[in-house]
């Protein structure tokens, strides 16, 4: 089986989605699956990733060499999102497995679901917070001092929350577990 995962901001993102999808597709029952991140081309924002005839021209470049396109991206406040993405999936999955992730609110959130925390921080207040990544997940990488690296310490801190992909799952039911979900009944 190969996934190719499309992001919403390549250069950021290649680093927190590649681990964890590895590692979900190991947990329904997938452990062969090749994952890979959409490089060509590299995405780079929300309107680029919604454009829908950019999508076409992704899976018409791809068909035939993956079996499954998943388009990730960030909901950033914005609660429609989800409509959009329901459109892009009708138009696109008529030539190949074509689903969407709608991160509550960044992708950064699946991360902080699967590692430690600091104690004085409250899942509640990560899971409503619309800026994750400058709220939670760029103080965090800072605390742990992996903010330095080329990656912003998104490499070691998907690498750990991928181990607590369960975690993951329970903690962003109506995202990440949805999409879980999805992917189980396509590959079930």
């Amino acid at each position: 089986m190969r996934v190719l995962i499309i992001p919403e901001d390549f250069e950021k993102d290649q680093h927190l989605l590649k681990p964890i999808f590895e590692r979900l597709l190991q947990a329904i029952g997938k452990p062969r699956a090749r994952v890979r991140v959409c490089q060509n081309p590299r995405l780079r924002g929300i309107a680029q990733a919604l454009n829908a005839e950019r999508m076409l021209e992704i899976v018409e470049r791809y068909r035939g060499m993956t079996d499954n396109l998943i388009l990730c991206v960030d909901r950033d406040g914005e609660v429609g999102r989800h409509h959009r993405l329901e459109q892009l999936e009708l138009l696109c999955s008529t030539a190949t497995v074509f689903l969407t992730a709608n991160a509550w609110e960044e992708i950064e959130t699946w991360i902080l679901a699967g590692v430690d925390l600091p104690s004085e921080w409250r899942w509640a207040d990560v899971r409503a917070e619309v800026h994750v990544k400058e709220m939670y997940f760029e103080p965090l990488a800072v605390q742990r001092g992996l903010s330095d690296r080329p990656d912003g310490g998104r490499m070691p801190l998907a690498a750990e929350a991928a181990r607590r992909i369960d975690a993951i799952r329970q903690k962003c039911p109506e995202d990440f577990d949805h999409l879980a979900l999805r992917l189980s009944e396509v590959y079930g």
